[in-house]
């Protein structure tokens, strides 16, 4: 049994790839620098049909498979990993939300756009009281005749305060359990916080969300009441194996610029390859990242296959992300003075990769499933 990519999945990749080199490694330095969230290129990504491989031709998407989701997100995060967790999220937490348990009406409201990547939504779960824990969740949302109020706070909203974001889907508290709630952007009583300063990711936007009774039609409860939960612990499970081909990007992207350094850089009359410290790590990490390869295009084969694959995510998850941060550490090594300097692309990428192992659910909690799934009685 292979989960080798097809022949047209790798013919996808060289156009993302090219577009990557092209159009996005060149001002990834500059983005990083100044906290630039770029539109323009972000639209780009959205003409090329990244933003709508996943989704029907109905739609506006293309009717791919997710694979070739994480082929894409792979290669726009080898070369800038706020680029990649901006496709990531706009798909899998913008958009698919509304694909996966939207009625007619609010799909053709609003999937075309974020299909086409004209637009970008948002999924706002967590809290400051609720992360890990995402069922101690504070917000509250009660019926108002044909409407409903909403009121309470979200924390780390990725493409919750661009230019060109429409929607945030939140999840609140209402008499049925956990309820999730479509807020156009703009909605009064939805205060979108200053961006956080953050170690990383300073090219993708992130911000914290304040409700204070704001004011939803009834219209934008999206699926049924008290079905939220269940249906955001699925959306998650996608977002776990994009996560891992984000950290594959990482990791491949240290890899690779850690091997070329290692033959050109000269220390004592040869190449600093030569010393088997360094070729042993490089060797070592050629195997990690092989494997969070494997990992990662196994559970989307799954999930592209209609299998159980939560288990495999997050497998995925945990082996890619903790890959990836090694992979950052291992390079900046080999580097050595030149990659402490952040004019470097491997100060970046060492900045970037740690939050790879926080969003879409920890190390610990992919461990807990795990363990779940190995029938331990865990708590």
């Amino acid at each position: 049994m292979t989960y080798e990519l097809s022949s047209e999945h790798e013919a996808f990749r060289a156009v993302v790839r090219d577009f990557a080199d092209k159009e996005i490694g060149p001002h990834a330095v500059h983005w990083d620098r100044d906290s630039v969230f770029p539109v323009e290129t972000v639209l780009a990504m959205g003409e090329l049909g990244l933003f709508g491989l996943v989704f029907p031709e109905e739609w506006g998407g293309s009717g791919g498979d997710f694979a070739s989701l994480c082929v894409a997100i792979e290669e726009i995060g080898r070369v800038d990993q706020s680029m990649g967790i901006t496709l990531s999220a706009g798909v899998g937490l913008g958009a698919n939300p509304i694909f996966r348990f939207g009625n007619d009406d609010q799909k053709q409201r609003w999937l075309p756009d974020l299909v086409a990547g004209k637009a970008l939504g948002a999924f706002g779960l967590t809290e400051p009281s609720g992360g890990s824990d995402a069922g101690a969740i504070e917000t509250r949302a009660r019926q108002q005749g044909d409407a409903w109020e909403i009121s309470g706070t979200k924390a780390f909203i990725t493409n919750s305060g661009t230019p060109i974001t429409s929607v945030i889907t939140v999840t609140a508290l209402t008499p049925d359990g956990t309820s999730t709630f479509i807020i156009e952007a703009g909605s009064p009583g939805m205060l979108i916080e200053p961006a956080y300063r953050k170690l990383g990711w300073h090219a993708s936007d992130t911000h914290g969300i304040t409700l204070d009774d704001c004011r939803v039609p009834g219209a934008n409860l999206l699926g049924q009441p008290g079905g939220g939960f269940r249906n955001f612990l699925s959306i998650l499970d996608d977002g776990r194996i994009a996560i891992s081909a984000l950290a594959l990007g990482c990791a491949r992207a240290c890899l690779e610029m850690s091997l070329d350094y290692a033959k050109e850089r000269h220390a004592f009359g040869r190449p600093i390859g030569a010393n088997q410290s360094i070729a042993f790590a490089l060797a070592d990490l050629a195997v990690a990242v092989e494997n969070s390869r494997n990992l990662t295009y196994k559970a989307a084969w799954m999930k592209d296959h209609g299998r159980s694959f939560g288990h495999a995510a997050a497998m995925a998850k945990l082996y890619s992300t903790e890959t990836a941060v090694n992979a950052t550490r291992i390079a900046t090594q080999v580097f050595g003075g030149a990659g402490f300097i952040e004019d470097s692309p491997v100060a970046r990428f060492y900045r970037d990769a740690k939050i790879l192992e926080i969003g879409e659910g920890t190390s610990e909690i992919q461990r807990l499933v795990l363990a779940r799934g190995l029938g331990l009685p865990v708590q």
